[in-house]
């Protein structure tokens, strides 16, 4: 039986055939998924090459995807890719000019 390392070190995050942090979550949990899709497949009724045809298939786009991820956005990239679509990409201010000036007096005069 293999033997495998899944933690490389104090402190560094989790790494486990090259797949790191959210990523080995992402693969795991999409398994898991693909694997009750399956099932559910299977007991509807569905021939079963169909149904292993369906998990092989989409479970190597999984593989494929994860793994390119891995390699384009390393460790803390989607994150980073999640927060900068949330970042606006200008503030819109719908106070008039008049506003801003009258706020500043008041700021000014205390």
């Amino acid at each position: 039986m293999n033997t495998y390392n899944i933690n490389k070190g104090i402190g560094r995050t989790v790494e486990f055939k090259g797949l790191k942090a959210q990523y080995l979550f992402i693969f795991a949990g999409g398994l898991l998924g693909l694997l009750v899709l399956v099932m559910i497949l299977y007991m509807a009724g569905i021939n079963t090459y169909i149904c292993l045809a369906i998990g092989g298939l989409t479970s190597s786009v999984l593989v494929w995807q994860t793994f390119s991820l891995n390699r384009k956005y390393g460790e803390h990239g989607l994150m980073k890719l999640g927060a900068k679509k949330k970042h606006p990409q200008y503030i819109i201010s719908r106070k008039s000019i008049y506003r801003y000036l009258k706020s500043n007096s008041k700021k000014a005069a205390a």
